[in-house]
């Protein structure tokens, strides 16, 4: 589907005091943006930031940073974060692939991962957000007990999923093809999309994936 652009949305998003500007000048001071060490979980492709800023209310002991890389729909998130008064949550546009770039080794104690494009043509597979491309990113900036929560409507790319993350040398720890039905339910946050594909009677795809750890703890 093709966004509409909005007329001076870069410029917007640039002046706007909720979105982090030259990233890759945070890498491991990430503690200093947010003015504590509290723990640090990214939502990749937030959308229009439903489900990370309901996250942040809630949860006002962890710091939230969402994803985004297209500007208008940037834009409609940052118009809904003017109307909360929560300080540990902030923006960013850019790529997912450059997140090594941004964050440090450890720096990141969860990433959630919900409604990803699936990329459906085999020879896009290395852009799916579960491939062992970007498997690798996340192992880059995780702690070492960190998760990556993956969410999607999608069959095809959950089952793809199910094959390419222990493939990348992770455990899936637990998932469901019917989330909304199954125990893992329970303090499930809903984003734009999955309130709306719950409503079609659509089932939602969960997975919870952590590093595979060696039996020296490394």
């Amino acid at each position: 589907m093709r966004l509409r652009h909005i007329p001076g949305a870069e410029q917007m998003i640039e002046d706007s005091p909720y979105v982090i500007q030259n990233p890759e000048e945070r890498k491991g001071k990430w503690h200093e943006v947010f003015g504590n060490h509290n723990p640090i979980r990214i939502e990749v492709g937030m959308g229009k930031g439903r489900f990370i800023m309901e996250l942040a209310k809630a949860n006002p002991e962890i710091n939230y940073i969402g994803i985004e890389r297209y500007s208008t729909v940037l834009l409609k998130a940052i118009q809904k974060r003017e109307q909360l008064a929560i300080t540990n949550i902030c923006f960013m546009c850019i790529d997912a692939k450059n997140m090594a770039d941004i964050f440090d080794m450890g720096e990141v104690d969860r990433i959630y991962l919900n409604f990803s494009d699936p990329w459906p043509k085999d020879r896009h597979a290395k852009r799916r957000l579960t491939s062992p491309q970007f498997m690798e990113v996340y192992d880059k900036i995780l702690k070492k007990d960190g998760t990556v929560e993956f969410k999607t409507d999608n069959r095809g790319l959950f089952d793809y999923s199910l094959e390419s993350v222990p493939e990348a040398g992770w455990n899936i720890l637990e998932y469901t093809f019917d989330l909304h039905h199954s125990e893992m339910a329970e303090g499930n946050v809903m984003t734009e999309y999955e309130t709306k594909f719950a409503a079609e009677g659509k089932p939602i795809c969960k997975l919870v994936a952590a590093r595979e750890i060696a039996a020296d703890g490394k």
